[in-house]
C-alpha cells in the first residue's frame, strides 16, 4: 500500500488534472510561465552544461509536464545552481507546426555565498495577446526539445507519469497565464527518412550540433518529407511540388524566416552555397539558374529556384520577359544596383518580389497592393522562357505520391556530387 502523498509533495493524479483539461482544449497552444522546484529531467541535453551533477538531477515527471504544457519560461530552484539554458523547440521541424520556444532557468539560494543569481527581472507579453508570427519566431541559439528523446526511449514510463496509480516526487508546479534530437542531424534526418525507409541518403559528415539549426515558423513550410533532397545546418533542398521542370527546387531556411531580408548571417551563407552548388549543377546540364522570392501572402520563406536550358534562350531575354509583364500588370519591376543588398531597399515586414538571373543582375518590385500570386512562374512558363504556359500554376502539374518520389530520388542521386552536406 501506498503512503498517502506528503502535502508539498504531488503525484500522478495531481499532474494529469493540471494537465488533461488544458491539452484537451483545442485551442492550447502553452503556457506563459511555469515554476516547479525541481527541474526537469535532462533538460540540459542539447543544450550548455550545468553546474550540477546530472546523474541525479532532475525529475521525469517534470520534464513530461514540461514537454505537455510548453512553457515559454519555466523557473526552478531546488538545485540552488544558476542555470539559464539555451532556448529549444517545442516542434520536430519540417513535421510538425511551429511553437513558441522555451528558455528554463534555475535560480540559486537566496543570498547565497557564492552571489550567484537568485533574482530573474524579465517583461514578457502573454501570449494570448500576441501575434501568432511574433510568438513562434526562433532565436538563433535555439536547440532542439531536450525531452521527446527521453520520452521515446521510455514511452510506456512517460505516458504512465499521466496515468492513476503511481507516485510523483517532491515538486510543487505553478502555472500562470494558461493560452496559449538525438543530435539536430539524426533527428531530423530519421524525420525526413521516415525513420529508416532509406529515401534519405545519410551524411558522411556528422555534422552539425545542437542548436546549429534554428526553426521555426508560424506555420513550418508545407513540404512533404519524401521531396526533399538535401538538408544543412540552417537550410534544406527540397524538389518543388507541380516544379516548371523536373530540376524545380526550393532552398528553405530551417528556422521560421518570413523572407530573404529576415535572414540571420549564418543562414545567408549556408543558403550562398546552396545556390552555389545548384548553380554548378545546372550548368553540367547546359542550364542557367533562376532564383525568385515572394514575400506576400505567404507565412514561410521559399526561394525557387528555376533551370532554364541555354539554347531556349538568353538571360536577356529573360530580364525582358519580366520587365514586360510587369509592364503589363502595372508593376514597376527595378533593378537593384550592383552590390546593393536587398535589406538595404527592402526593410524586414516590406511585401515584395524579388528575381536573381545568372547574370547575378537582380530586379525587385515593391508590392503595394494586388499582386498576381503566380507571377514568377507566370513569367518562366511563358512563350518566350520556357513555353510551356500551361504550367504556369502549380495545381495544375500534380504529380502522384509514388511519381514524386521517383523524381525526388532522380534528382537526389544527380545532384549528389554537388551537395556540399556530403562532404566529409
Amino acid at each position: 500500500m501506498f503512503e498517502p502523498a506528503l502535502p508539498h509533495c504531488f503525484t500522478s493524479e495531481d499532474l494529469t488534472a493540471l494537465v488533461v483539461p488544458l491539452i484537451n482544449n483545442s485551442k492550447f497552444r502553452g503556457v506563459d510561465i511555469l515554476l516547479t522546484s525541481q527541474w526537469p529531467r535532462g533538460v540540459w541535453q542539447y543544450g550548455n552544461n550545468p553546474e550540477v551533477n546530472t546523474k541525479t538531477c532532475g525529475s521525469s515527471a517534470v520534464a513530461n509536464l514540461a514537454e505537455k504544457l510548453k512553457p515559454r519560461y519555466h523557473f526552478a530552484a531546488l538545485e540552488g545552481a544558476h542555470y539559464e539554458r539555451a532556448p529549444y523547440r517545442n516542434h520536430t521541424v519540417l513535421q510538425e507546426k511551429a511553437h513558441h520556444v522555451t528558455r528554463f532557468i534555475a535560480l540559486a539560494t537566496v543570498n547565497n555565498p557564492a552571489k550567484k543569481k537568485y533574482l530573474y527581472a524579465f517583461n514578457i507579453v502573454p501570449m494570448k495577446v500576441m501575434d501568432p508570427s511574433e510568438l513562434v519566431k526562433q532565436p538563433q541559439d535555439v536547440t532542439g526539445e531536450p525531452f521527446r528523446p527521453l520520452c521515446q526511449r521510455r514511452h510506456q514510463q512517460a505516458e504512465d507519469e499521466f496515468q492513476p496509480g503511481s507516485r510523483g516526487g517532491a515538486a510543487t508546479a505553478v502555472l500562470l497565464r494558461p493560452e496559449q534530437e538525438a543530435g539536430w542531424r539524426t533527428g531530423q534526418e530519421e524525420a525526413i527518412r521516415g525513420r529508416g525507409t532509406g529515401a534519405w541518403p545519410v551524411s558522411r559528415r556528422g555534422r552539425g550540433s545542437p542548436g546549429a539549426a534554428q526553426t521555426a515558423p508560424q506555420a513550418p513550410p508545407q513540404v512533404e518529407k519524401h521531396l526533399v533532397i538535401s538538408i544543412g545546418t540552417h537550410c534544406y533542398l527540397a524538389m518543388a511540388k507541380g516544379g516548371l521542370t523536373p530540376r524545380h527546387v526550393l532552398i528553405l531556411p530551417i528556422g521560421h524566416y518570413q523572407s530573404v531580408v529576415d535572414l540571420s548571417s549564418e543562414v545567408v551563407q549556408e543558403m550562398e552555397k546552396y545556390k552555389s552548388a545548384l548553380k554548378s549543377f545546372y550548368k553540367s546540364r547546359g542550364e542557367r539558374c533562376i532564383l525568385f522570392e515572394r514575400n506576400y501572402k505567404s507565412q514561410h520563406l521559399q526561394l525557387q529556384v528555376v533551370p532554364v536550358p541555354l539554347d531556349l534562350c538568353t538571360t536577356e531575354d529573360i530580364k525582358e520577359a519580366f520587365m514586360v509583364q510587369a509592364q503589363e500588370q502595372q508593376m514597376e519591376l527595378m533593378e537593384i544596383p550592383q552590390h546593393t543588398d536587398l535589406k538595404q531597399i527592402a526593410p524586414p515586414g516590406t511585401p515584395y518580389f524579388f528575381v536573381e538571373l545568372d547574370s547575378e543582375e537582380k530586379l525587385y518590385y515593391r508590392i503595394q497592393r494586388h499582386f498576381p500570386l503566380q507571377f514568377g512562374r507566370e513569367v518562366l512558363a511563358s512563350e518566350a522562357i520556357l513555353n510551356i504556359p500551361t504550367r504556369a500554376d502549380w495545381k495544375e502539374c500534380k504529380q502522384s505520391r509514388e511519381e514524386e518520389e521517383e523524381c525526388c530520388k532522380e534528382l537526389r542521386n544527380e545532384f549528389q556530387p554537388y551537395d556540399f552536406a556530403w562532404d566529409d
